[in-house]
Formats: structure tokens, C-alpha cells, sequence
């Protein structure tokens, strides 16, 4: 949630009226009153002073999230956080993952998947793949692109990086890098939900996923492709795979281990802990697990996993676990917390923003035809005609709402919105000068 974001941001408490300024015109007074109100009730927010006086700020613990740890946890944490010349230097171990066998061997328990999988499961069984990350994709791109982006030390508030993703409007003062990977995380979160029905877990996947995050942060010769180079992991004692041929032997047998996994959670937590543990990329590594840990669960239309409420701290002791350790269960618990935490989010966006269900059912379809109509220069009768020979594709009963859709994508469509489309602001701009000319009445 946006509020909750914007109050970790704050070192001192905040009034309402300061809050309101900060979050902009989507909230109201009344709605901020309530959603604080229900945040001081759960513990997650602390109410100081009274009236006129009232300030918020969001509840700290001197260890951040560490309580959500359990004992066996912390225990192994405390472990990784001794003094380097107290840790042993240790390899890649192949025997862990050799052990490994799907549907036999689990990292989730029986009762925290049962857990989960009530608390994320949002659509029909026979609805097309991603449709449940299609309804809340734009909460989506903001939560998962700024948490990712935050868990690997980038400075954009929340508030900056939904300017940035739908605006273009970059934070002063902020470094390239930093909105460079924000973008490139726009890019693959849309590549995983466009692709939802065609999704394999395969290693060509997780390279693509890796190209489209890392594009521009590398140099192009290791964008989406192994490295061939020694990499050292910032904090700890281990020491990775330096063999190209090696890790992309690896890679291949992690793709194919988890594949043959049938719950989509333990499919997910395999891919988060050993493309991790891999470090298949000369960087990027961490960034592509957690993207890469989606691909399950928007296939089977779970609720995807954004990572927030994790400290940065806390998932840097997780993985420097399964570096050192191979023990998964501090990153089990911050799956576990995480995953809880976003399920409860997306069921106040949703009720916020209503369901749709043929602009979620046919996006495929629509944004398919608008690229048709721009790439071809159609308009007046050629466009109608276009659209007419198309919309056949569509039940009967959804034709009339799939129209007036895409009617409306096309009187807004911008250089923001073709993202995605293959169609380039060149292209863009000489559809819009003809089709102004022009002056049809857009769909008949």
C-alpha cells in the first residue's frame, strides 16, 4: 500500500494533512482517516498526539523485521552474521540440488503451501493463464518493480517509482542506474504477464528474464547469456561456479528439476533459492530469482509475489543462508510473511479498483489489434474494416463492452502506452497526424 510506503519513508512522525500532500490527489482525507485507522489497530502504525496534534509513524522494532524470524531461523542467521575470518569459505555444492528430487523433496511444508494457496488463489481454474495478474497489473508493476528494485539498495520512494513507470518522470538527484532498473523491471513484469499463456519454465526463459532487466546495466555481451567470468558475492564466504559450460549445464537442470515440480509455491521457492544460489549472470542474479519466482504463480493465476515488508537486511541474511548454509528456512519465513502480506494488499486494490473481465479476458486480442491498425496507418473505413474482420474473434456476447475498449485505448494511446505493442513513436506519430486528418468516428 501506497500509505504505508510513504510512512516508512519518513524519519519523523507525519500529520494527516502533511501525508495527504505526499501521496497527491488519489486520496481523499476520509479514506486516508480510515485505511490509518485500520493500520493503528494491526500494530503496523503508531498514533502520537492528539487532535490538531495527531502524528503517524510507521512501528519499528530495534531489529526490523527480524521478529518475524523463527527461533531455528535466527539461529541460522546468526550464523552468517559472524566475523568473516569465523566463517569458512565454501563452493557451489552440485549435491544439493542433486538431492533434490521434485515432488518428493519440499522446502514449503504441506501446511504453509495449504496456507498460501488459500490465501492466494483468486481465479477459476479454466480462466487463461495471468488473468488474475492482469486485473492488478498496475499495482503489480509498482509494488514488485519498487521492492526488487529497493531489496538491491535503490533509493526511489515508492510514490517516485510510480511517477517514473507512468509518467516517465524521473526523481532529481537520483543516479541513472537507479531508474534504469526500475524500467528494465517495467519490461520483464510485462514480458511474464503478456506471456502468461505461452510461459515455459525453461532455461531460454530465465535467460530472457535476465536480458530484459539487466539491458543497459551490463555490458550487452552478458545481458541474457551465462557468465564466463569468476564473480564474488558482496558479504559472504562463498565462492560460485567460474565455468560457463558448468553453470549452464547447472542452469539447465534447475529449469528442468523445476519444471516437473506440480505446486506452483515449492515450483516458485525452488527457482527463488537456487537461481540465486547459482549466480548464473555476472550480476542481476537476485533481481532475475525473484521475477523468475513469479512465473508459477502467474501461470495458475496466484496472487504474484512482490516482496514487500522485507527489510533489505533480513533477505540479505536469507540468501547469504542458502549461499553458505544451504539452509532455506530464514528465506522461508520471509516468503512466507511476504507472500501473506501481499495477498492482503491486492484484495484492497482489487475491491478498489472493480474487475473488468473482458478488458482482462481479451488484452491479448486488443492489444494485438490496435498494433495492426498503427503499424498499417489504418483509419476511417480501412480501420473499421479492420477491426470488423477481427472482432469475429470474440464472443458474441462480449463483442459490444471488447469494442467500447478499445475505443478508449485508442483515443488515449501515447508514447507511454504503445510500450509493448512493437510500435515506435515514430510510427505512433504519423498514425495519429493521419488519423487526425481524417476525422473518422472511431469503431462504427
Amino acid at each position: 500500500m501506497a500509505v504505508l510506503e510513504q510512512l516508512r519513508e519518513e524519519a519523523e512522525p507525519i500529520s494527516l494533512l502533511e501525508l495527504l500532500k505526499k501521496l497527491g490527489e488519489a486520496y481523499t482525507d476520509r479514506t486516508l482517516r480510515r485505511w490509518l485507522a485500520e493500520m493503528v489497530k494491526e500494530g503496523s502504525v503508531e498514533i502520537l498526539g492528539r487532535k490538531k496534534g495527531t502524528k503517524y509513524l510507521v512501528r519499528r522494532s530495534k531489529t526490523g523485521t527480524r521478529s518475524l524470524f523463527s527461533t531455528e531461523s535466527l539461529t541460522v542467521i546468526e550464523q552468517v552474521r559472524k566475523p568473516y575470518y569465523e566463517r569458512i569459505p565454501i563452493s557451489y555444492a552440485e549435491e544439493w540440488l542433486d538431492t533434490y528430487q521434485p515432488n518428493e523433496t519440499y522446502y514449503l511444508s504441506s501446511e504453509i503451501r495449504t496456507q498460501l494457496y488459500n490465501a492466494g488463489k483468486r481465479s477459476k481454474s479454466e480462466e487463461p493463464a495471468g488473468t488474475f495478474a492482469r486485473q492488478i497489473f498496475d499495482r503489480l508493476l509498482i509494488d514488485l518493480s519498487y521492492n526488487s528494485s529497493r531489496l538491491e539498495g535503490n533509493t526511489y520512494s515508492i510514490l517516485e517509482t510510480e511517477k517514473l513507470l507512468f509518467e516517465g518522470h524521473s526523481a532529481e538527484g537520483k543516479l541513472d542506474e537507479e531508474k534504469t532498473m526500475i524500467l528494465n523491471h517495467k519490461e520483464a513484469i510485462r514480458f511474464l504477464v503478456d506471456s502468461a499463456h505461452q510461459l515455459k519454465i525453461l532455461s531460454e526463459t530465465i535467460f530472457t528474464v535476465h536480458y530484459l532487466l539487466s539491458d543497459g546495466l551490463v555490458d550487452t555481451q552478458y545481458a541474457g547469456k551465462v557468465r564466463n567470468v569468476g564473480v564474488r558475492i558482496s558479504g559472504s564466504t562463498y565462492i560460485p561456479f567460474e565455468d560457463s559450460k558448468r553453470l549452464k549445464r547447472q542452469l539447465e537442470r534447475v529449469t528442468q528439476k523445476a519444471a516437473l515440480i506440480e505446486d506452483p509455491y515449492e515450483q516458485s521457492f525452488f527457482l527463488l533459492v537456487h537461481l540465486s544460489y547459482l549466480q548464473p549472470f555476472i550480476d542481476v542474479n537476485k533481481r532475475t530469482a525473484r521475477l523468475s519466482a513469479n512465473i508459477p504463480l502467474i501461470m495458475k493465476n496466484l496472487v504474484p509475489l512482490s516482496f514487500n515488508d522485507i527489510e533489505k537486511e533480513d533477505y540479505t541474511n536469507a540468501v547469504i543462508a542458502i549461499y553458505e548454509l544451504q539452509d532455506v528456512r530464514p528465506l522461508v519465513d520471509l516468503y512466507v510473511f511476504s507472500y501473506l502480506r501481499t495477498c492482503a494488499m491486492y484484495d484492497e486494490t482489487a475491491k478498489a479498483i472493480g474487475f473488468d473481465e473482458v478488458r482482462v479476458r481479451y488484452r491479448q486480442q486488443r492489444r494485438a489489434m490496435i498494433t495492426g491498425i498503427i503499424v498499417h496507418g489504418l483509419v476511417g473505413e480501412d480501420m473499421n474494416k479492420h477491426i470488423d474482420s477481427r472482432v469475429k474473434q470474440i464472443p458474441p456476447k462480449d463483442q459490444h463492452a471488447f469494442l467500447e475498449d478499445l475505443k478508449e485505448d485508442l483515443e488515449a494511446l501515447d508514447s507511454i502506452r504503445i510500450v509493448g505493442l512493437g510500435v515506435t513513436s515514430k510510427e505512433l506519430e504519423e498514425w495519429k497526424k493521419k488519423f487526425e486528418s481524417s476525422q473518422p468516428d472511431i469503431i462504427h
